[in-house]
């Protein structure tokens, strides 16, 4: 009744089976690879019967280990100092803590894991059974030696063995994937072991350690460890409110050293960078941004679309199609606003040789017409229906925004390509960049590698559109602003637009 009405060693009951458990865990892995051996139906029976009598002999052992640290008779004594055969099992049993439990964080830390045995003999059950007894019997001894090194009572040792036992025989399967998905709950335990060698080591030679500040660490250290599995809990149950394919592309664009996840380090990153071209880092890149982009960031706006007025005379319309190298036209009534249809340039052209009426030719093809709002994923099998032909961006007010063809989507994947009336957006200049004040952002940022400008919240999707939100006015020429270790210099203004800005990284000593 003593016994049973102490707190500390009810403590050191509930610590010691813990202990036990996690120590265990080693014995279940080399259990479950010699029970593959078996035919399937049988694999269950030998798994319990052989913990059944693996519990027996441990608790042999540990009888035997317990009776011989009673032996407290000196052997060796100089001065002060004596040893005896308890205090040399306390010694010897505490190096070999220390170093089990270093080999185990060592493997566990540099990413070892045991190697499972797939392949099947024809070896007979009890053949089987004596192997896990004798396999357990080896990797009993931390587990004994741990028990006498935690507490003091045989009762208490015996106890903690048979129980955790149980919970093995009866939760080897949660215990196992349970370890696996809290790899830091190992970590922690074998710590825990360290900490028990060291105090065996020490009472070993005459520095008794209270078993109570071994007991706070412990508790602390697991209280500490359930707020963390809370905090890990937490933050993937929020990773899971995230959609799924947010989460696989910010992954994959981590491996590839791209923006938006966190980078890898080391020469895992490094073989990475190597492996993947820039153009390929920079495909996959817009592949996976693809889904988050919007309309306006891939379009032709506005102000850039080429089209063609009805209203015009025949020639102008044919020296309109002549120089401009586009093979698609709106055809429009006086203004972009007003679309009749898009045709194709060399049908357009036959019907003028025919002296034909291109407002009513144009209505046979009316444009497909698109709302802003939509995003690039879905404006895919709009451009399939469209057979090659433009699709026109609109905004709630019905105003044309622009349009967009496959070759922009294209463009948004793998980079621009432009028309023979135009010059590339970005142009590397020296140590910087000439970009036009029209480019899409993201463009800019997958060039520059640099995340500093995307954010979805934001309305715009133009550098020059970056800038003014950034400032709330209108650059002049010659100004020069800093954002996040980025330089940008307006070079040319027009019509209050930003046409040209050189953007340079900022050193450390220009810093």
């Amino acid at each position: 009744m003593e016994l049973l009405l102490d707190p500390s060693a009810w403590m050191g009951l509930i610590t010691l089976i813990v202990l036990e458990i996690v120590l265990g865990i080693d014995n279940l892995v080399f259990v479950a690879i010699i029970a593959d051996k078996l035919p399937f139906n049988q694999r269950d029976k030998a798994r319990i019967i052989g913990l059944v009598l693996a519990m027996v002999t441990r608790l042999g052992l540990l009888s035997i280990v317990s009776w011989i640290v009673t032996l407290t008779k000196p052997l060796v004594s100089y001065g002060g100092f004596s040893l005896s055969v308890r205090d040399l099992i306390l010694i010897v049993g505490g190096i070999f803590l220390l170093f089990k439990a270093t080999m185990e964080l060592h493997e566990r830390l540099e990413g070892h894991e045991h190697q499972d045995n797939q392949g099947k003999g024809n070896a007979k059950f009890w053949v089987v059974i004596a192997q896990i007894i004798v396999l357990d019997a080896v990797f009993s001894l931390d587990s004994v030696i741990t028990a006498v090194g935690m507490v003091n009572e045989l009762a208490i040792m015996m106890a903690a063995v048979i129980i955790s036992m149980i919970v093995m025989i009866y939760a080897s399967k949660s215990l196992t994937r349970f370890v696996i998905a809290h790899p830091t709950v190992v970590v922690l335990c074998l710590s825990f072991l360290m900490m028990i060698g060291v105090s065996l080591v020490a009472d070993g030679l005459g520095f008794h350690i209270p078993k109570g500040y071994i007991y706070a660490a412990i508790s602390f250290s697991l209280l500490i460890e359930f707020f963390n599995q809370v905090a890990r809990r937490n933050f993937l149950k929020n990773q899971s409110k995230r959609p799924f394919r947010d989460r696989t592309a910010e992954k994959i664009l981590g491996l590839l050293g791209g923006n938006g996840a966190q980078r890898m380090e080391g020469n895992v990153e490094k073989s990475l960078q190597e492996s993947f071209a820039e153009e390929e880092r920079y495909m996959i890149n817009g592949v996976l941004t693809l889904a988050s982009r919007s309309l306006r960031s891939i379009m032709t706006p506005r102000i850039e679309v080429s089209w063609i007025d009805c209203e015009d005379s025949l020639e102008e319309i044919k020296d309109l199609i002549m120089a401009t190298p586009h093979n698609i036209f709106p055809v429009c009534q006086g203004e972009l606003d007003k679309i009749i249809g898009v045709v194709r340039a060399k049908d357009l052209l036959m019907v003028i040789n025919d002296n034909g009426n291109v407002a009513e030719f144009a209505a046979q093809h009316p444009p497909i017409i698109v709302p802003d709002m939509i995003d690039v994923i879905n404006l895919l099998p709009i451009l399939k229906k469209a057979k090659g032909r433009l699709v026109v961006i609109t905004n709630e007010f019905d105003t044309v925004q622009g349009i967009a063809t496959p070759v922009d989507v294209l463009e948004a994947i793998a980079g621009e390509f432009p028309d023979e009336d135009e010059t590339s957006k970005i142009v590397k200049d020296g140590d910087g960049w000439l970009v036009k004040g029209a480019t899409d952002i993201h463009s800019v940022m997958m060039t520059l590698n640099c995340d500093a400008f995307f954010d979805h919240d934001e309305e715009y999707v133009s550098l020059a559109g970056f800038l003014f939100a950034h400032h709330k006015r209108i650059l002049s020429v010659g100004e020069v602003i800093e954002i996040q270790q980025l330089k940008f210099e307006v070079l040319e203004v027009k019509d209050y637009r930003i046409e040209l800005v050189r953007i340079t990284k900022i050193t450390e000593t220009n810093e």
